[in-house]
């Protein structure tokens, strides 16, 4: 399989239209557009049912003690966890192109609903659920696509995988409020095929020249 993007090309940073945080001088940031990127997958093996997309960042901070603290850095030695950014379900397979903005075209505080979506689709919830949790202006549930909002004060630039699973069932078998782990679970010995596309973002001044 292949995996091809319009909005921003394998291995390069991602552009600031397709992610949940920008760089602000006075603020350090400010909210985003939060489009989901434009996707096109191709060369799909033969008996494909449905497809799956998920978007993930494995550069996330396991302790949030730093995180976004003035005087302060997250180290790059911190060991890193996945944060799932885009969890889309039992898309199709007559499907094979995701338009920009077709499942996100801004910032909602409080999460979008779900699961139900474009093409008959479902979307899990992503990590900013677990991350607003406290939040009392932004707790809720996030279905689907929210862009890329790494610390302003990380050592690291982060990268943002994009995939595309060919699974030879139509549904997937889960149920419920599920997110990305519950999905990778549930693809176990469906997936036919593949395909991934990276993109990196950062905040912190220091990195993004």
């Amino acid at each position: 399989m292949k995996l091809t993007s319009t909005s921003f090309a394998d291995g390069q940073r991602i552009p600031g239209d397709y992610s949940f945080c920008t760089p602000d001088p006075a603020h350090h940031v400010c909210l985003g557009r939060n489009l989901n990127p434009q996707l096109t997958w191709s060369e799909v093996p033969a008996g494909t049912q449905s497809f799956v997309v998920i978007c993930h960042d494995p550069d996330v901070p396991s302790q949030g003690d730093d995180v976004n603290q003035e005087g302060r850095t997250v180290p790059a030695s911190l060991p890193r966890v996945d944060f799932f950014h885009w969890v889309l379900a039992d898309l199709p397979a007559t499907l094979d192109t995701i338009a920009e903005g077709e499942f996100s075209h801004q910032v909602t505080p409080r999460g979008k609903p779900g699961p139900q979506a474009p093409h008959g689709a479902r979307q899990g919830i992503n990590n900013y659920t677990d991350w607003f949790a406290n939040d009392h202006d932004m707790n809720g549930d996030y279905y689907g696509y929210d862009g890329p909002c790494p610390p302003w004060n990380d050592e690291i630039v982060h990268h943002y995988i994009f995939t595309v699973y060919a699974l030879d069932i139509e549904k997937l078998p889960i149920d419920g409020k599920f997110g990305g782990p519950e999905v990778r679970q549930a693809m176990q010995g469906h997936i036919l095929g593949q395909a991934s596309l990276t993109g990196t973002y950062t905040l912190n001044p220091a990195l993004a020249g």
